[in-house]
């Protein structure tokens, strides 16, 4: 009997681990969220210090990506000034906010153009020009920008935090996704 506890305990404790790692790897339902403070963590607690750079994506002309080459991208339904958040739950684990835990080094991008905004999920998320800051989950390599006009909301962004609105080149499969 006390073996079958044990093994019941250790089946217990992994199941835990599992839902928790599985919640930080984008778990959670619900919509955009509001940020009205309900909103689940997305698990992208962000690195130390995150680096903005800058990038010649095809059509789109430069854009600012983030330290391993990901294009970045801005939200209509954000605002700049005041600078706000509405990308949360289902729709942060589309668009994954651009976090940091710590300091922002740039290279082709004005760092006073740079901040950061707290977030209702606890994360810290990167802004330019008041702008918070996404990856788009679909986008699997470096300099992949298959986020650009999705929804007519989402937008790669200038290193100024202007939004760029060439369209994107076609690709089969890649539309759709938005929030």
């Amino acid at each position: 009997m006390l073996a079958i506890r044990h093994i019941t305990g250790y089946a217990a404790t992994g199941a835990a681990v599992l839902a928790l790692t599985l919640s930080g790897c984008g778990g959670g339902g619900g919509g955009s969220g509001g940020g009205d403070g309900s909103a689940k963590s997305t698990g992208s607690t962000g690195p130390a210090t995150a680096t903005l750079n800058t990038a010649e994506v095809g059509k789109l002309g430069t854009v600012v990506t983030d330290s391993k080459g990901y294009v970045l991208y801005r939200f209509d339904a954000d605002s700049a000034n005041p600078t706000r958040v509405s990308c949360y739950d289902t729709c942060a684990q589309v668009w994954p906010p651009a976090t940091t835990q710590g300091g922002v080094t740039t290279n082709g991008v004005d760092k006073s153009l740079v901040s950061t905004v707290k977030r209702t999920d606890g994360g810290t998320q990167l802004t330019l020009a008041g702008w918070p800051l996404y990856r788009y989950a679909k986008d699997d390599k470096p300099k992949e920008a298959l986020g650009q006009g999705v929804d007519g909301t989402w937008f790669a962004v200038t290193p100024t935090g202007a939004k760029i609105t060439t369209p994107a080149p076609a690709s089969p499969g890649t539309g759709g996704g938005g929030y």
